[in-house]
């Protein structure tokens, strides 16, 4: 019943059958119709459109989606502004005909259904054609793999928690699979067929090249608006489009680009307690809250009544630095407006050193190595980080770290305080005795109570070697780097605690447990496998380190 209704939800209507494919829907304010709208390989996708009053034509705002396009509930403001609205189920979602392909048929592979869709809008007579797209999570991610193809009329993006490389920030990470995100998505979508995808293209191949987008930067033409969070399951991807369109984007893309990022998990957007901590009231609303309508306004040329401003008039970065969330005194917790990202830093290493510390000096020549043995029959468990339906956010991390398969590496008491602002890598040198392992590394932030809060994590496959197309197992003896990427974070460190970086070889079910069985994942979660013995080196020859952004003369500045 739902389904067949769900399209006439104004309270003053007359329908008007126009075809068998469209129903008009007319009201006070204007009016609004679905139709099942032709692809370029005749599949047919449901299409509902939403026009202001008047006689036009109009810009229009596109929210494409694999989550049911009718429960995009709060279209109705942008009529009133002169701007048609798009809702569309995506193919083989809801109402729309064929089989859902996880964003691998919304780019630039054999099917454009982003490109045609907008094709169809600048067509027809209502459209002055000018369009936006608009949505978070898979509705932004849809708009990342549609921009590189240059549609038809697309002048303006606003993804928000969401990703333009599908492979490698969704599916694998630094060479291992992200199980929980990627299982649990297609299970609560009904759509497990398409993780048989994952056993046939392991590797980044041309499956996936219509979802990785990292290297069609320049084909995009579209101004932008990025929305993220510190703790969002797609953080770094967010930043890397920003990044890559403000400085690789082609021409309308190149340096009218926007970014906020927030101290926000995937479904905590503007709340204040996220994980396990509660950040003061300023963290839910940057200093310029209206940049979506400022940049309505100017790429589809209305005027939304409350708004005077243009892009010029905002920062093309704004950030919150977050702090000690007990002392109200304490530095940070502050949104701070930059010209760019990373805003102008220095780098720092900290290197690990013997007996478990961690500081800026290198440690000694001799300062040997240490050791864990990992079972991936007892995988060390999941808690907090960049999840989603999973404890997701900063939380305590001493019961994971109790455990004899983790090792710490952490700095004295802080005399000051020390901020970490961008990207964080941990360079480690190690060797092992099977082929291949996982190296999983966590960063906190440990409170005088003892608490070790979790500010960042990432995930590395040794066999991977950093290459996303093959595996070359490691040898007895061989030390390897494995370079670590803790996607990015902003943060003061309080004075009086303390830095920790924890290492292990699992972080179930975040990340698949490696069995060594010489795939990029396992092709079974269950099973027993090799135990592992994992030598970090940090000594003269091979130094192990944590690669931070600390201040420099900063462009950025409060707002």
């Amino acid at each position: 019943m739902y389904q067949s209704c769900r399209r006439f939800f104004m309270t003053r209507y007359l329908v008007v059958m126009l075809a068998a494919s469209t129903v008009l829907t007319t009201t006070a304010s204007g009016q609004s119709f679905t139709k099942m709208v032709k692809m370029r390989d005749g599949v047919q996708l449901a299409t509902t459109v939403h026009l202001p009053s008047g006689n036009g034509p109009f810009p229009t705002l596109l929210f494409r989606t694999p989550y049911d396009d009718g429960r995009h509930r709060k279209w109705s403001e942008y009529p009133k502004l002169g701007i048609a609205v798009v809702t569309q189920d995506v193919r083989g979602r809801f109402e729309s005909e064929g089989t859902y392909m996880v964003f691998t048929q919304d780019g630039d592979g054999k099917l454009k259904d982003g490109f045609d869709t907008m094709q169809w809008i600048v067509d027809q007579d209502w459209s002055n054609g000018l369009i936006a797209t608009k949505g978070n999570s898979a509705g932004g991610t849809v708009q990342y793999m549609a921009a590189p193809a240059n549609p038809p009329g697309l002048v303006l993006v606003e993804p928000m928690f969401a990703t333009p490389n599908v492979y490698s920030d969704s599916i694998f990470i630094g060479g291992v699979r992200r199980y929980q995100l990627s299982h649990t998505w297609l299970k609560g979508n009904k759509i497990l067929y398409f993780e048989k995808e994952f056993v046939k293209h392991p590797f980044e191949d041309e499956f996936w090249a219509s979802s990785q987008t990292h290297d069609q930067y320049g084909n995009v033409h579209a101004a932008g608006y990025h929305i993220a969070g510190w703790f969002d399951i797609f953080q770094q991807g967010n930043i890397d489009a920003y990044i890559g369109y403000q400085h690789h984007g082609g021409v309308g893309a190149a340096g009218k680009q926007k970014l906020i990022i927030g101290p926000w998990t995937h479904a905590g957007y503007m709340e204040r307690t996220q994980g396990k901590m509660t950040f003061p009231v300023n963290s839910t609303r940057p200093p310029f809250p209206d940049v979506s309508y400022i940049m309505l306004n100017h790429y589809l040329k209305v005027k939304h009544p409350d708004i005077d401003k243009t892009p010029d008039d905002i920062p093309n970065v704004q950030y919150y630095v977050m702090g000690d969330v007990n002392d109200p005194d304490a530095p940070g917790n502050e949104w701070r407006t930059a010209d760019d990202w990373p805003p102008l830093a220095a780098p720092v290493s900290m290197y690990l050193q013997p007996g478990g510390g961690l500081a800026e000096t290198r440690p000694p020549s001799n300062g040997g190595e240490t050791s864990y043995v990992f079972d991936p029959a007892n995988p060390s468990p999941t808690i907090g980080g960049t999840n989603m339906n999973i404890s997701p956010g900063p939380r305590d991390q001493r019961k994971i770290e109790a455990r004899n398969d983790v090792v710490l590496f952490e700095t004295d008491v802080l005399a000051e305080p020390m901020e970490i602002t961008g990207r964080v890598f941990a360079h480690l040198f190690v060797e092992i005795d099977q082929p291949d392992a996982d190296l999983m590394v966590r960063m906190t932030d440990v409170y005088p109570d003892g608490r070790s809060m979790l500010i960042t994590d990432g995930a590395f496959r040794l066999a991977s070697r950093g290459s996303t197309t093959k595996l070359t197992p490691l040898k007895p003896g061989e030390v390897v780097e494995g370079v670590v990427d803790l996607w990015s974070t902003s943060l003061i460190i309080n004075a009086g605690h303390r830095l920790r970086i924890s290492v292990t070889s699992s972080n179930w079910p975040r990340f698949s447990v490696n069995r060594n069985n010489g795939l990029p994942y396992p092709k079974s979660v269950e099973g027993k496998g090799a135990s592992v013995t994992v030598t970090i080196h940090h000594n003269g020859k091979h130094a192990s380190y944590l690669e931070v952004l600390g201040p420099a003369r900063p462009r950025a500045k409060k707002p």
